[in-house]
């Protein structure tokens, strides 16, 4: 296991490198291109650039989050093919920068959807929340509006102001589209991509949809087990795989983590790791607890368990945390207590390691 932190980049984020390098048991860095407008080639000389910031920091370099799918291939558009070959250049300037797997997910219109960014938790922090009766009682342009208020002057992942204008237009396309045929416009991408992966060695991990239901009643389809199985069944190669983000398809208690994990794991389809909990407040109302097991409602004890079992090397990396001890940034993306939660994760691993194998 390699855990790792996600960073914007030297002029994105408000966390250097080397804070982050001083995380007891911090090895990796996921990062991506981030003024790279999606569905651009990404410039092999500025992945280098990056490559040598984090090597320099005496981390590892390996798993890129996210190059994001243009929504042109999602829609199914006639202008897919362009979108998808600039898709097949960047995978082979990553792999010539030695990345070894690429997330993306393939959520219409909207990335990880909250409804608030900075919900106040009974111990004076703040968390990102999400309840889906305010969802009901409010718009797109309206949710984009709160969303940019509260960002902290940051732009949010997944949340591109460029492609955000043009709400009207793509809900307008996406009317027509429902899950069949966004399975199979799925299903065309990664065909045409997977062999280029296979070539690159690059192993592809598709993100659960965040959360795993529909939002504005826009398709989601990476939202349940049976769901992951049939997409990595749609083009069957090791290196179609999975992103499995515990935070987010835990959010539907539905979705059982440790049987997931070990499921995807021993099929060798997982690729990479976000571990995070969450609290469930009603249906359909959850917030972004810390990783403890017992704030949460998640079993974080038997997510990290799960993960030991089938012998995962790729990166995880502790997801979203909460705003602690007066810290301002992008919200879900303060150092602070994401360093408290890699601390944890690696403390259970640790434990398990302890208890599986004795004291080495």
């Amino acid at each position: 296991m390699i855990m790792s932190f996600r960073w914007y980049g030297r002029h994105n984020d408000s966390i250097p490198l080397q804070y982050i390098r001083q995380i007891p048991g911090m090895r990796g860095v996921v990062t991506a291109l981030f003024d790279i407008p999606v569905g651009e080639v990404w410039p092999l000389e500025q992945i280098l650039a990056v490559k040598k910031d984090i090597e320099d920091h005496n981390m590892l370099f390996h798993t890129i989050e996210s190059v994001n799918i243009h929504e042109d291939i999602k829609l199914g558009l006639p202008s897919r093919d362009q979108y998808i070959e600039n898709y097949q250049q960047t995978l082979r300037h990553l792999s010539k920068a030695g990345v070894k797997v690429v997330c993306y997910n393939f959520m219409p219109v909207f990335d990880w959807t909250r409804t608030e960014l900075a919900k106040v938790l009974p111990d004076g922090s703040t968390a990102l929340a999400y309840d889906q009766n305010v969802l009901e009682n409010t718009d797109p342009e309206t949710l984009v509006e709160e969303m940019e208020k509260g960002s902290n002057g940051f732009e949010m992942p997944g949340w591109e102001k460029e492609r955000l204008r043009e709400l009207k237009r793509l809900f307008a396309l996406y009317k027509d589209i429902d899950e069949e045929k966004l399975f199979s416009h799925l299903q065309y991408f990664l065909a045409a991509v997977i062999p280029v992966a296979e070539e690159c060695d690059i192993k592809l991990a598709i993100h659960p949809d965040d959360p795993p239901w529909s939002v504005f009643g826009l398709p989601r389809i990476v939202t349940s087990k049976v769901n992951l199985e049939r997409i990595i069944r749609l083009v069957d190669s090791p290196y179609n795989g999975l992103t499995i983000c515990t935070g987010a398809l835990g959010a539907s208690p539905s979705n059982e983590m440790p049987d997931i994990i070990r499921h995807f794991g021993k099929l060798g389809r997982l690729h990479f790791g976000h571990a995070r909990n969450v609290k469930f407040d009603a249906p359909g109302v959850f917030h972004e607890a810390t990783h403890k097991q017992d704030e949460g409602s998640l079993d974080m004890c038997g997510i990290m368990q799960a993960f030991y079992d089938i012998k995962f090397t790729g990166c995880i990396r502790p997801d979203h945390g909460r705003m602690i001890w007066g810290e301002t940034g992008r919200p879900g993306y303060g150092l602070y207590d994401r360093a408290l939660g890699a601390t944890y994760l690696n403390g259970l691993w640790d434990m398990i390691h302890y208890q599986q194998e004795g004291k080495k």
